[in-house]
């Protein structure tokens, strides 16, 4: 038995059907994680017991409607425990983390007046970029640009400098989804606070890999989508209740007024939302797995501490080996925090150039050998942009919890033959 970072990996891996596909005479690897992870099997399976026995839309009397309910109720207090919420009612549901935010940085370009400021990060996502310079667009507001470092973490001196008491919001992303920093977000939100800015936290690519604590880290929004964690492809939002209780939604007159169903606008993925639920007790089963005893007693919130507890330290022991074989491949350039001493401040998300081939090239050749990676700007185009790779873009190598130190080697054994 193979006991990693407190969690049996072997039977971790079991539980997720796509991990046992064959290419060739060997296993598939999959490092695709930052585009999308895998899911288990209890996920797949609670959305199709949800179409199976539980399909009706919301609020009818009858049974199937009243156990719908009663799911997508217990789906919004999960949502809550995993980004440590204190209760469910600023937690919502949506297609995706990219239109949640327009729809939310609409509502609240209204609260904004022409010469007001909102500041974003080269760092990040563009969906935690644009959707905001296009809603100041809309009112007149000023876009600020906090820059970054040459180690890619987000450039604070930057930040300070470009906050007033003009600033409304401050979006930035929690873990960067092209060279896995980690940003500082309870200090960034505590600099915003003192100068009356409300902070919009991007947690998409941190959700995988670190535990989320809205509660700790004092933000007033955040967004992420559940298949970055292991569950289907729906969106969600935690918002102050107060908030989002103030600000004017986007919505058909007959939807309810009452959070959180006043920011969900439309009829939504019920099957999906009941994945999102499996996910999330997915992660917490696993918490209760690690823990030295009694863990089939732990709430979910506990569990959740727990689970992360161990994703963290068996990913940072795989980032750690992934690095170390980087430095010896000079032929390949590494993008962001590359000392191992350093890697509390990143997750296990590695971006790569190779000197004289290009990038899409260098994906191919690791798609022949069955490594499933991504290249080209991963939609983080401001980075990008500020790094000069653009258009060809970089190869991006995603770590998460069901990845073994053997994938690693492998795949450095077939960079070395690239290079």
């Amino acid at each position: 038995m193979s006991e990693i970072g407190q969690f049996d990996l072997a039977k971790r891996r079991a539980l997720f059907p796509a991990l046992g596909r064959k290419h060739g005479d060997r296993e598939a690897v999959f490092f695709d994680g930052p585009a999308g992870s895998q899911v288990p099997e209890s996920v797949i399976e609670a959305m199709g017991r949800y179409l199976r026995h539980t399909n009706a839309n919301h609020g009818g009397v009858f049974a199937t409607a009243v156990e719908s309910d009663a799911l997508l109720d217990d789906a919004h207090q999960a949502a809550a425990d995993f980004v440590g919420a204190p209760d469910a009612a600023g937690c919502y549901f949506g297609a995706n983390m990219t239109t949640l935010t327009f729809a939310l940085s609409r509502a609240l370009a209204q609260t904004w007046n022409a010469g007001d400021e909102v500041v974003v990060s080269r760092l990040d996502h563009d969906a935690d970029v644009t959707p905001w310079t296009m809603a100041a667009r809309d009112v007149g507001a000023v876009v600020r640009h906090v820059g970054i470092r040459p180690d890619c973490t987000l450039d604070l001196d930057d930040l300070r400098r470009q906050l007033s008491p003009r600033t409304r919001l401050v979006a930035v992303g929690c873990a960067s989804n092209a060279v896995g920093t980690v940003n500082p977000v309870a200090e960034i939100t505590a600099m915003a606070h003192a100068v009356g800015a409300k902070v919009f936290l991007d947690a998409v690519h941190y959700a995988p890999h670190r535990r989320i604590d809205v509660a700790r880290w004092g933000c007033d929004f955040l967004a992420a989508s559940a298949y970055k964690f292991f569950g289907p492809h729906v969106g969600m939002v935690w918002g102050r209740t107060e908030l989002l209780e103030e600000l004017t939604a986007y919505k058909v007159r007959p939807s309810s007024n009452e959070l959180p169903g006043k920011w969900m606008t439309g009829t939504q993925n019920h099957e999906g939302i009941a994945g999102v639920l499996a996910a999330i007790e997915y992660l917490a089963d696993l918490g209760r797995t690690c823990a030295p005893q009694g863990g089939a007693s732990l709430s979910r919130h506990a569990a959740l501490d727990g689970a992360f507890r161990a994703i963290e330290a068996h990913e940072r022991t795989l980032g750690a080996r992934l690095q170390a074989g980087f430095d010896r491949l000079p032929q390949f350039q590494s993008y962001g925090i590359t000392d191992i001493e350093r890697f509390a401040e990143r997750v296990p998300t590695f971006s790569i150039r190779h000197r004289g081939l290009p990038s899409i090239e260098v994906a191919r050749r690791l798609a022949k050998a069955g490594i499933f990676a991504w290249h080209g700007n991963f939609y983080a185009l401001p980075l990008t942009e500020t790094l000069g790779v653009e258009p060809e873009g970089l190869v991006r190598i995603g770590l998460l919890h069901y990845n073994t130190q053997e994938e690693v080697d492998y795949t450095l054994d077939v960079l070395r033959t690239i290079a």
